[in-house]
């Protein structure tokens, strides 16, 4: 099955400044999709480089199989929703309604219950709008535009916790009922983390890890108990965030467990535990958890 997005060997340069680095990867059809990564990583550069809003140096993109460029037919199964969006000097009603116009699957029903949910005054001009409400704005188009391919930049930056609880749960529940193509950059990795299916972490322009959520968590774990069972459980195994208290200790072991660890841990009485998302790629990032990157597409 060919990819909704496909990037392909893509650079981009500003003015002697290297903004991608080479960077190739694939979004499969029906799935949520992490773009994640520190400030000016790339994140955005990519996602604008897909939405056929900035031109690659090099190298290209095809989406639903074509080149997205001036591509109406493409371009019209999409919406971008950006965390720098600015708006036109009008009120909240008539972004949406000027969403409607041009999104041939929007579902205005669900945009009013968005809206509604999310307190957004209709009536108010955008410019009056607060940081989070902004953001509000940006998710109601996204979800009601109901695009095929659908990318959110940092959609949540904002919102308070109540918020961004109530466009995760409305993402997951609609992503069930009416299965479309999820991009999303977050600095929110753990809360975002039940969410995607497959992360794709750009660090300086180039792709650093690219997997499966799954096989990401399954990389690492946390061993604690008795000092003496810890060091006799991981000697000779790679290792990162040890801390002690007293007679007790805990760290964290890098590749998964396989069964005769599994019953080794049991024997020694040590607690095993996952490691969140963001502590991993955290390691990652700073080289101390090489492995995590070893047998990922890059």
């Amino acid at each position: 099955m060919t990819p909704v997005v496909q990037v392909e060997h893509v650079t981009r340069r500003y003015r002697g400044n290297l903004a991608l680095d080479d960077v190739s990867f694939a979004v499969e059809g029906g799935t949520i999709t992490g773009l994640l990564g520190r400030n000016g990583a790339g994140k955005t550069t990519v996602m604008r480089v897909i939405a056929a809003q900035e031109f690659a140096s090099a190298g290209g993109v095809r989406v639903f199989g074509e080149n997205p460029v001036e591509n109406d037919s493409v371009l019209r199964r999409m919406m971008f929703v950006k965390e720098s969006q600015v708006y036109p000097e009008v009120t909240v009603a008539h972004v949406v309604r000027a969403a409607s116009w041009f999104c041939p699957n929007w579902d205005a029903e669900f945009a009013e219950r968005l809206l509604a949910e999310f307190a957004l005054p209709t009536s108010r001009r955008v410019r009056k709008l607060s940081r989070g409400m902004i953001s509000a704005l940006g998710i109601v188009l996204g979800m009601a535009s109901r695009a095929e391919l659908t990318i959110f930049d940092e959609p949540c930056a904002g919102l308070d916790a109540p918020a961004r609880q109530l466009f995760y749960d409305h993402l997951l529940a609609d992503h069930v009922e009416r299965p479309r193509t999820v991009l999303l950059s977050t600095h929110l990795i753990d809360e975002a983390s039940k969410l995607l299916e497959r992360v794709v972490v750009i660090d300086r322009g180039r792709i650093k890890i690219d997997a499966e959520i799954d096989d990401i968590r399954g990389s690492a774990v946390t061993i604690a108990g008795a000092a003496r069972a810890v060091d006799a459980f991981t000697a000779g195994r790679q290792t990162w965030d040890r801390r002690s208290m007293g007679s007790l200790v805990s760290v964290t072991v890098a590749g998964p467990l396989d069964p005769a660890d599994r019953a080794e841990t049991q024997a020694l009485e040590l607690d095993v535990s996952p490691v969140p998302l963001q502590q991993l790629l955290v390691h990652s990032d700073s080289g101390t958890a090489g492995s995590l990157t070893e047998g990922t597409d890059s």
